[in-house]
């Protein structure tokens, strides 16, 4: 966003600028031209006079004329060409030239400058000057004429062709201050919105990292008080309201389902227990009572995975070391005797050792969940893969089975609570452990993703971080309330909460 913000502002700045440079460096052009103009205009109208002088004195009758006037106005042509290098000559009306300098030069008989110039002098006008002359125009002359007037009349106009090199290289030279100062103005101008655009952006930037987090499940994420205008002042004021406002109320859900899943237990404990006692009255095998105590112990689990799971959102991970491989290693060992009496085999795949960032009870915990939902859902003679590969800077712990799987809707579905397959409502289960992992490895900076597995079957995948986290990251899920400021994070412990 700073990008495009700086992008307007310059492109602004370089309007105005060019909307005051342009027409100051027109105005140098054309006032340097002028100047020339003005010159050349003085020098026509010297030899205009010297022109007319020649033509009257070889006319009045009983004047002696002098020997050569038109040698004269010749002489007075060629030196004023050799002095400055600009071509100047006396043409008749029909445009014969009377004198002419250099020798053999002819007026262009064109509808160009020459002409132009030529034809308003014959009207008894000044020419008005060329358009003007820019650095560029390399092949350019700059023509000025004057008419010669006897009695009223029209006699000869006078021509100078110069040259426009100088003229150029002046501009050019008065256009480099000019270039220099617009320059400069634009790399000050650039500064001040690049200031200008970090001043009003930074607390916007501040927000979104903190919007981030708290999406991500970082809900202790604040916006620490810092600079920016008012306005976004008051808004990193009411997001931290905000902010604060939900996390109470996810931190009271939390201790309320804490809570009635402990307040629960004891009454259905007990009355778990009366069911026992009253079966013993009944007949042996009875339908009836099988399905109550299965139901009752349904209930149980599920209370104590609701229990679990709200423990699991407040679980501060421990952070560590960790011998990934050595760790899968260990837990398949512990089930592997599960495994062997539903038919189903357990093995282990991959790197040997293999080291991760993690909690290491929150990561076995969420193998001993994984595998298990694997060995529950994979028939007799099935198999279950448990693979351990490095994979840059993270670890993938990879769990196949050979199971019936899922199909696409169920695999966008799979982690929600409660949730489980149509085809699986029999398979005992509350429907909370994979959200429970899911809880857990979050904690940690771990995921857990769903795939399909080849020919059948289901993919488990969770990825645990090589090295360390930032300091900002390794503190989530713990309950310290992290303020986000100029990219760093500030820290400061909140008032307890009843966790029940």
């Amino acid at each position: 966003m700073r990008s495009r913000l700086l992008l307007l502002l310059t492109v602004l700045l370089a309007t105005v600028l060019l909307a005051l440079g342009v027409p100051l460096a027109t105005s140098q052009a054309s006032t340097e031209q002028q100047r020339v103009v003005v010159d050349r205009i003085d020098d026509t109208a010297r030899f205009a006079s010297l022109a007319q002088f020649a033509a009257g004195q070889s006319t009045v009758p009983g004047r002696a004329a002098p020997a050569d006037p038109l040698g004269t106005l010749q002489d007075e042509l060629r030196r004023y060409h050799e002095v400055y290098g600009i071509k100047a000559g006396v043409f008749q009306r029909d445009g014969e030239p009377m004198a002419v300098a250099p020798d053999g030069w002819t007026l262009p008989r064109t509808d160009g400058d020459a002409g132009h110039a030529f034809a308003e002098a014959l009207a008894g006008r000044r020419s008005r000057g060329p358009g003007q002359v820019w650095p560029w125009d390399g092949d350019r002359t700059l023509v000025v004429a004057s008419p010669v007037i006897r009695d009223g009349d029209v006699i000869a106009v006078v021509v100078t062709e110069s040259p426009t090199g100088p003229l150029r290289s002046r501009i050019l030279a008065g256009w480099l201050p000019i270039g220099y100062g617009l320059a400069a103005a634009m790399l000050l101008a650039v500064a001040a919105a690049y200031q200008l655009t970090g001043w009003i952006l930074r607390p916007v930037r501040v927000l979104d990292r903190a919007t981030h987090e708290i999406a991500t499940g970082r809900m202790t994420a604040r916006v620490a008080p810092g600079g920016g205008p008012p306005e976004l002042k008051r808004l990193a004021r009411s997001f931290n309201e905000m902010a604060d406002h939900v996390e109470d109320i996810l931190e009271q859900q939390r201790a309320f389902v804490a809570d009635a899943s402990h307040q629960l237990r004891n009454p259905l404990a007990a009355l778990l227990l009366r069911i026992e006692l009253l079966g013993l009255d009944l007949p042996e095998g009875s339908a009836e009572f099988a399905s109550v105590q299965a139901e009752g112990k349904r209930l149980a689990r599920v209370l104590d995975d609701l229990l679990d799971l709200a423990l699991a959102e407040h679980h501060a991970a421990d952070l560590r070391v960790t011998d990934v491989a050595a760790l899968v290693a260990e837990r398949i060992g512990s089930w592997r005797p599960v495994a062997g009496r539903g038919g189903v085999v357990l093995r282990q795949d991959g790197a040997g050792a293999v080291t991760g960032w993690a909690d290491p009870v929150a990561l076995s915990s969420a193998l001993d969940a994984v595998i298990d939902n694997a060995l529950k859902f994979t028939p007799f003679g099935g198999e279950v893969t448990v693979t351990v590969t490095p994979d840059g800077e993270r670890v993938t712990i990879e769990t196949a089975d050979t199971g019936r799987g899922l199909d696409d809707e169920e695999l966008e579905r799979i982690g929600d609570r409660f949730w489980r397959a149509g085809r699986h409502q029999n398979v005992s289960g509350s429907g909370l452990g994979l959200s429970i992992v899911h809880t857990l490895l979050a904690a940690g900076g771990a995921t857990i993703h769903y795939a399909h597995n080849e020919p059948h079957g289901l993919r488990v995948l969770i990825s645990v971080p090589r090295h360390a986290p930032e300091p900002q990251e390794a503190e989530t899920g713990t309950s310290r309330r992290v303020r986000i400021s100029n990219g760093r994070s500030d820290t400061a412990t909140p008032p307890s909460s009843p966790t029940g």
